[in-house]
């Protein structure tokens, strides 16, 4: 991760905003061509247990790094927060998956993902024990495009569902939802996603609704529990005949908004999994994300308990 002009975007013909995916050979242009960098642990579904966790949850991760140093670090960082992380590491190429995240004055993050050995983990690396025995399943949709690790969270959903436990999920980007929308939507509409996690252009994508609350009213009967994340207007959620919506929370700088939609899914979760009111888990995200946008880096820097507690009773 690395601060960049407007400048160095446009000239690298990058896709401001947004997340592509590269090759090897790209990735190393990009990293070439960035300027001083910070090396941090991330990663979507692994930034929002990082969250989690941070809030006192009890979180497992199953993914899958190489056998080499980035691996190490990833491993080490994810348990150092007090997550069960056990899959093994996979020997040879490719190396670790990596995000080189460019970082514009205004804040905004271009992210460039090499998916390296994330996109070889195979089902038979589940932890069925762990899925059945979580309170919720959480997906990350980046992790769907490779062939392997979209068989493992299909295994995984079977598992959860026959363990009676909830599944939310997460549309990640826009480009996912064009490559496979037919197979999200089949999964909304066979009912086997209770908690869907999804922005404003996202959830056009998904329904063809460029008006929000037409989207919002494409999916309202098919997904038990509904986020929308609406930059900084706020966010809305519908659950079970209910709506809440909260404005994003005010902070005195936007740094980088890297792991804002991670970390807003680990507060929303926190208050879920606890059974608190709707507008208060809408406001626990809200709170976690203008955390992790104050700063560099997708993982919560500040004590979010501590954090929440002020602002909830403020």
């Amino acid at each position: 991760m690395a601060p960049c002009s407007e400048e160095l975007i446009e000239e690298l013909g990058l896709n401001k905003g947004g997340m592509t995916l590269v090759d090897t050979a790209r990735a190393q242009e990009l990293y070439d061509a960035m300027g001083p960098a910070r090396e941090i642990s991330g990663g979507s579904a692994a930034n929002t247990l990082a969250g989690l966790s941070a809030l006192g949850a009890q979180c497992a991760f199953i993914g899958q790094v190489a056998d080499d140093q980035l691996g190490e670090v990833f491993a080490h960082d994810i348990r150092a927060v007090g997550i069960d992380f056990d899959t093994p590491p996979r020997r040879g190429d490719p190396p670790t998956a990596r995000c080189l995240i460019f970082v514009t004055p205004d804040a905004q993050r271009t992210m460039n993902t090499f998916l390296g050995a994330s996109q070889y983990l195979p089902p038979a690396r589940l932890d069925a024990e762990a899925v059945a025995a979580a309170k919720i399943l959480y997906l990350e949709g980046y992790l769907w495009d490779p062939e392997e690790p979209r068989a493992a969270m299909r295994r995984a959903i079977e598992a959860a569902r026959a363990a009676g436990r909830k599944v939310a999920f997460t549309l990640s980007e826009v480009f996912v939802i064009e490559r496979h929308g037919d197979d999200f939507r089949a999964l909304i509409d066979d009912g086997l996603i209770d908690i869907l996690f999804a922005n404003h252009l996202e959830l056009a994508a998904l329904t063809g609704e460029n008006d929000l609350e037409a989207g919002l009213a494409a999916l309202r009967d098919k997904v038990p529990t509904l986020i929308v994340t609406c930059s900084a207007d706020g966010a809305i959620a519908l659950s079970g005949g209910e709506r809440a919506r909260v404005d994003a929370e005010p902070i005195e700088r936007v740094v980088d908004t890297t792991g804002a939609g991670d970390l807003f899914a680990a507060g929303f979760l926190y208050g879920h999994v606890n059974g608190e009111p709707l507008a208060t888990c809408l406001r626990r995200g809200a709170i976690a994300a203008a955390e992790v946008i104050s700063h560099y880096g997708a993982r919560p820097e500040a004590d979010l308990q501590k954090l929440m507690d002020e602002r909830l009773t403020a």
